[in-house]
This record gives C-alpha cells, sequence and structure tokens, in this order.
C-alpha cells in the first residue's frame, strides 16, 4: 500500500508529535504543580479557587467542539503554532495575576488558556492520527505516553524550583519561555497539512479526491470494491448536506468510552494522595507514592500496549484494560491492606492507559472527517478530565476519597461494553460513521 511521504518524512513527523505532545504536558504541570502556591499568593478558598479553575474548563468547552472546522480551512501545524504560543503566554499572564493578588482578573487568562490548550489537544492528536495512518501500525498510544512523561517532569522541575525558594515567577517564565520556542521549531517537523477543503460538482473535499484517485486507502480501511469507480464513493454527501460529527452515534460513543479513562486519569491525579492519607491515616509521602505507582503504570502500558493494539485489535485491548481499571478499582477502593491498594493503584493505571488514544484512532479511520470527529471525542473526553474531579471531590465530602474514587466504576463498565464501537470502519462505512 503507497504512503503519501517517505519514510524518512514521516519519521521525522513522528518524533515531531512526540515532542509537542511533551511541550503540552509540561504546560500543564507547570502550572498544576505550583497550584497551592498560586491560591495562597490569591488568597482565595478552595471553593473560589475551584471556580477559578472552572474557566479553564469552560474555555476548553468553547474551543474544541469547532477545532476541527479550523484544521479542515487552515492546517494543525498553523492551528498548533497559534495555540502553543497564546497558551503559554495565557498561563504567564494568569500566574502574574496570581503574585499580584488580582483573583477575579486572572479569569480571563485562564479562559484563554483553556481554549487554546483545548484546541492545542486536538490538533496535536490529529497530527498523531495522520503519522499512525501512514505508519500503518498503532503508535498513538506512544504519544500520549510523551504527555505522561511530561507530566513527571514538569513536576519535578516545580519541586526544584519551589524546594530552592525562586520566585514563582521566574519559575514559570522560563520554563514557558523555553517551551514556547521548543514547540515552534518541532512542529515544522509535522507531516504539511492536507489540501483545503474544496467544492467541485459533487461537493467532495479535495483531500478525499486526492486519496481516491492515486488510490491511498488508509490501513483500517478495506479497498474498494472493483466495481466501484473510485472518484465517487458511495454514501459520500454533498459538503453543504454533511451531518453533524455531534450527531454521529459512533463518534459519541467512542467519546463516552475516552470519558471514562479521561475521568480515572483526572480523578486519579487529583484524588489517590488524599484517599491514601485519609484512609490510613499515613504521611502524604505515602500518597504520592501510590499516585506515582500509577503513573507509572500508565506510562509504561502506553509506551507498550502499541505492540497490544497491534496483535489483538482495538476491541478486544480495550476490553481487556477496562476489566483491568475495574479490578484494579475494586482493590484500591475495598483494599483493607495497603499493599493490596498499592498493587489496585497499579492495576488501575494498566486499564486507564489506553481508551483516550485508541479512540483518537478510532475517530480518525475516515479521513474526509477525521478533523471533526477528532474535536468533538476530545472535548468529550478533555471537559470529563477537567470537570469530574471536581464532582468526585464534593461526593467525597460526604463519603471518603475512596468511596467517591468507586463511582469510577460506572464510565469503566461502560467503555467495556461500549469498546466495539471502535472497532476499523470498513470502506462501505467510511462515509457515514453513524
Amino acid at each position: 500500500m503507497p504512503n503519501e511521504f517517505s519514510h524518512s518524512r514521516v519519521a521525522l513527523a513522528r518524533w515531531g508529535v512526540v515532542a509537542v505532545f511533551l511541550m503540552a504536558g509540561l504546560l500543564f504541570a507547570t502550572f498544576a504543580s505550583r497550584l497551592v502556591l498560586i491560591r495562597q499568593s490569591l488568597g482565595v478558598t478552595p471553593a473560589q479557587m475551584g471556580f477559578l479553575l472552572l474557566m479553564i474548563t469552560v474555555g476548553s468547552i468553547l474551543m474544541m467542539p469547532v477545532t476541527g472546522h479550523l484544521i479542515e480551512r487552515f492546517g494543525e501545524t498553523l492551528l498548533l503554532r497559534i495555540f502553543s504560543a497564546v497558551a503559554w503566554v495565557a498561563m504567564v499572564l494568569a500566574v502574574y495575576c496570581s503574585t499580584r493578588g488580582w483573583a477575579w482578573l486572572m479569569a480571563v487568562p485562564l479562559l484563554i488558556q483553556g481554549a487554546t490548550f483545548g484546541s492545542w489537544d486536538v490538533a496535536m492528536n490529529y497530527a498523531g492520527s495522520r503519522v499512525e495512518q501512514q505508519l500503518g501500525r498503532s503508535i498513538m498510544p506512544q504519544f500520549h505516553a510523551g504527555f505522561s512523561m511530561a507530566t513527571f517532569a514538569g513536576a519535578g522541575i516545580g519541586w526544584l524550583f519551589s524546594h530552592s525558594g525562586a520566585p514563582l515567577m521566574a519559575h514559570v517564565g522560563i520554563v514557558a519561555a523555553v517551551g514556547l520556542v521548543f514547540v515552534q521549531v518541532v512542529i515544522s517537523w509535522l507531516l504539511p497539512p492536507r489540501p483545503a477543503r474544496a467544492n467541485y460538482e459533487e461537493g467532495l473535499p479535495l483531500d478525499f479526491q486526492m486519496d481516491l484517485a492515486s488510490d491511498i486507502v488508509l490501513p483500517d480501511v478495506v479497498d474498494l470494491p472493483a466495481d466501484v469507480a473510485p472518484a465517487a464513493p458511495p454514501a459520500a454527501a454533498p459538503v453543504g448536506k454533511e451531518r453533524s460529527a455531534w450527531l454521529e452515534p459512533r463518534t459519541l460513543l467512542i467519546g463516552v468510552v475516552m470519558l471514562s479513562v479521561t475521568l480515572t486519569e483526572g480523578s486519579a491525579n487529583d484524588w489517590v494522595t488524599s484517599a491514601i492519607v485519609q484512609s490510613f491515616k499515613t504521611p502524604e509521602t505515602t500518597g504520592i507514592v501510590c499516585l506515582a505507582i500509577f503513573l507509572a503504570a500508565m506510562t509504561t502500558m502506553r509506551i507498550l500496549g502499541t505492540r497490544l493494539v497491534d496483535r489483538l485489535g482495538r476491541v478486544i485491548t480495550l476490553r481487556l484494560c477496562a476489566v483491568a481499571a475495574i479490578v484494579g478499582l475494586l482493590c484500591f477502593g475495598l483494599g483493607r491492606e495497603l499493599w493490596l491498594v498499592m498493587i489496585g493503584a497499579g492495576v488501575w493505571g494498566l486499564g486507564a492507559a489506553l481508551g483516550f488514544p485508541v479512540g483518537i484512532s478510532a475517530a480518525s479511520d475516515d479521513p474526509l472527517r477525521a478533523a471533526r470527529r477528532t474535536a468533538v471525542v476530545s472535548t468529550i473526553g478533555y471537559v470529563a478530565f477537567l470537570a469530574g474531579p471536581p464532582i468526585l471531590g464534593m461526593i467525597a465530602g460526604q463519603l471518603g476519597f475512596r468511596n467517591a474514587l468507586m463511582f469510577i466504576l460506572i464510565p469503566a463498565v461502560a467503555a467495556l461494553l461500549l469498546a466495539g464501537w471502535t472497532r476499523p470502519l470498513q470502506t462501505s462505512q467510511v462515509a457515514d460513521a453513524g
């Protein structure tokens, strides 16, 4: 099966996507690692800080759904250049507002940070899906492993600056300057954007015409039957009559699968440490060790899980992961011994690792609709990542952290039942995945 780009060009783009994911993880961890000092500088209550952080979620909700359309119009590389630069600057401005005690003014850069970081997330996942399609094998989990590793590094850098007593703005300013320059350089390594959508007599986009005319198909799509003219694929609707990706059942159900794992990841980041300290009356360091076990397991699975997806396929892999998440959550939530809870955290991390990257791959099966579908499923998953933990925190106020985290079993079971919707599309399904 011919590829659009040379092996060396795709290899360079692969490293470019990894680097963009690394920078996104670094931005996330840089801000998150200093939240305690940020809140102290503002002099606000936890509830008020929660409201401010909600602005990040609002910004993401506003921008992520339209990012797919922007990618089709302007290309992912241009959007990544703009959104990554604005996201770094917005984070610096938000932190500066905190050092001045400007609590409510800080909401503005946080809103911008959420909007641009959310769109950055959609665009880099789309760029990664294109590389994956060119290689013809599953590598999306490795890109997300880069994000996870960067959160480790960002937290470590935050600890070093905090331990040294350096000013908060020095930490954020230095990291932001390096991150902004680096991400602008590596974006040039990505694959060039597909041709912009163009109307012709059938209303088909130019990139789909070119793929069909050159007999280029994606690895997850079966060859067209011989009696089907390649210039006129079945069920292709004119652009003006295309159904919104938000109305496609398959796309939405893939989003639900991704919601379950992002809810797991976000909730673990926020509450695992507190759950250990509360339940076992241990020092905070013990809770951090438990969180580290979860994150290490998740990162390891993302690095090695690509072979699992290639060998077993998406559906079986996701079902195994869902079972692992359920078993891990039960051990974590019901275990009476600390060692069993630690093991549960590791198994839970293994189960949470692959849902998001595999979901992105599934949403990208059809190049005609990949950008819009990626935007939809990313929005669903990302909102759960940001909004889920505060809700569980409210529940924890009544039931305790470990009991509250058991509610994640509900979406984990949903992921087990809905994993079949990530199955690769056949040719007859490509034009309409609904």
